[in-house]
């Protein structure tokens, strides 16, 4: 990668060509399925009939001050019908169970099924309906978002990946980390799943409920409720401990203080465009490990709580 952190990222040579499919090229999906094309590996994105027919006739178009603008071309259909390498899972939680149609598990063979989802719940669902040990979590840090169809816009100075899966083959994962690091994003392979999982869910629980409850970007979120925003960040990380996952609340809040003020959460961003909420699979999925092994989270309780009253 480029020392100038300023200059664009342009992806190195690849190792094996890799056929990857991408169910739903959104901001995260379409920003890796165009970087992978760019990288030299054929990919298929898997999406509705409007989207599929666009993809296939302009590809992806990227604008990125650390990649690039760039064209990439890829395939689209509406389901996967081939074996492939990887399919990764970049739909919102909310949308999950139907956009599973689009992957019969006969058609994935032995790929790797890697779900970028917020949430902790999410493995389970998938190791009870495909093959457990080709279930291979990620984490993907990054702000990028679909524009229009095939249309991303990613602006943040970053885009790194963590990538898991307790019984996924090693080979297999390393291989597509290799992949994907050529292709721009950095990506590192991590032994433990729960704490890879439960790192990004004590930092995203906080930061989406207040932000969303309040309709307020983070800057003024964590001025005018700084008390709520510190119970949340304790509570979380009570219940990443009781999962096995140290936490450090006092460095979750120097993370939010660290944040451009005006920073909104992807929660807060669906509430304001009307969409559907990841509530159940952030605030739910956290007050359902609470529960199991008995950590008090009154405050994470009555904002969820008021959230579900507000029709979110």
């Amino acid at each position: 990668m480029p020392n100038n952190p300023d200059a664009p990222d342009t992806p190195t040579a690849p190792g094996p060509r890799l056929t990857v499919a991408v169910l739903g090229p959104g901001g995260v999906g379409g920003l890796l399925a165009a970087l992978l094309s760019r990288s030299g590996h054929r990919v298929l994105c898997l999406a509705g009939e409007e989207t599929a027919r666009t993809l296939r006739t302009t590809g992806i178009q990227v604008r990125s001050t650390r990649f690039g603008d760039f064209t990439a071309p890829v395939d689209a259909g509406t389901a996967l019908r081939e074996p492939v390498d990887a399919c990764l899972i970049t739909v919102k939680a909310t949308a999950l169970d139907a956009a599973l149609t689009r992957i019969p598990p006969e058609a994935l063979g032995d790929g790797l099924l890697v779900p970028f989802l917020n949430g902790v719940e999410h493995p389970a669902l998938l190791r009870a309906r495909y093959a457990p040990d080709r279930v291979a979590p990620a984490v993907i840090r990054v702000e990028s978002t679909r524009t229009a169809h095939g249309l991303i816009e990613h602006t943040s100075p970053f885009a790194e990946i963590d990538l898991t899966g307790a019984k996924a083959p090693r080979p297999r994962l390393d291989a597509l980390a290799e992949a994907l690091t050529a292709a721009g994003p950095v990506t590192h392979v991590l032994d433990d799943e729960a704490t890879a999982l439960w790192a990004k869910m004590a930092f995203l629980a906080p930061f989406a409920l207040l932000t969303t409850r309040y309709a307020l970007p983070l800057g003024e979120a964590r001025t005018r409720h700084r008390e709520e925003l510190a119970s949340l960040v304790a509570e979380t990380a009570a219940v990443s401990r009781a999962c096995g996952v140290p936490a450090d609340p006092a460095q979750a809040l120097a993370r939010y203080d660290a944040f451009p003020p005006a920073a909104k959460s992807s929660m807060q961003r669906d509430a304001e465009a009307g969409r559907p909420l990841e509530l159940d699979a952030i605030g739910g999925a956290l007050l359902r490990a609470a529960d199991r092994h008995g950590v008090p989270v009154p405050v994470t309780a009555r904002i969820v709580r008021e959230l579900r009253e507000a029709g979110r």
